[in-house]
């Protein structure tokens, strides 16, 4: 997916210049690769958050341009939250180049529901919930896609299954195991506490034993 965002160029460097920058409505952030790295711009907070809720989020292609001038495709690199409002403080981006290849990060998503589940009472065990790819800039997946509805207990998914026919190639290892369905854990039941056994007292008297005892100490006590 592709989306676009304006920019605006900026001067203030520093932490007072980017609060009075938020205090404004706009967003710090800066812009790295390409021709000139490193060049200090604003954005559209509102705008910015639009794109990360879209189906590719953070790894969507963005047609980034600054002051109305030509348009450079970007991704974002990093970005910082608020620790408390989770409002947005800062993003980073890259400037990408078309031509080459990329290695990105890109979500493990699940679809269907695992006859271990349904039938036999299994449960899915989400291993790995992001794997790492290598794609051109075009081609960045939104999200790879396992369908799980056909495993039994004790089946899984190994990335190598899920890499043919696309278009990206996986960096991460090939077998590793994105999601396979486990049986549930049975609880032990909790041993007998033994009864500690009065001496001279044979096996299966000591109930007798007991209410001697009780009748004993209820006479004592008149």
């Amino acid at each position: 997916m592709e989306a676009i965002l304006s920019a605006s160029s900026r001067t203030g460097r520093g932490k007072n210049a980017a609060r009075r920058l938020r205090r404004s409505g706009q967003l710090p952030a800066v812009v790295y690769g390409g021709e000139h790295s490193g060049v200090p711009v604003s954005v559209d907070p509102k705008a910015l958050l639009e794109i990360f809720h879209s189906e590719s989020g953070v790894n969507t292609l963005i047609g980034l341009t600054v002051d109305n001038g030509s348009s450079n495709q970007v991704l974002v690199k990093e970005f910082q939250l608020h620790p408390v409002t989770n409002e947005l403080l800062h993003v980073d981006f890259y400037e990408l180049a078309l031509d080459k290849a990329i290695t990105i990060m890109v979500s493990v998503v699940l679809k269907g529901e695992s006859v271990g589940v349904r039938q036999q009472g299994g449960i899915v065990d989400f291993v790995h919930r992001e794997v790492q790819v290598e794609c051109m800039p075009t081609e960045i997946p939104e999200n790879i896609e396992v369908d799980i509805s056909e495993l039994v207990i004790g089946q899984g998914v190994r990335l190598r299954e899920v890499s043919t026919g696309v278009s990206w190639t996986s960096v991460s290892d090939p077998d590793t195991l994105l999601v396979h369905v486990i049986a549930p854990k049975v609880e032990e039941e909790p041993e007998p506490e033994e009864v500690e056994v009065p001496e001279g007292v044979a096996e299966g008297d000591e109930s007798e034993a007991a209410a001697k005892t009780e009748e004993g100490d209820g006479s004592s006590e008149s």
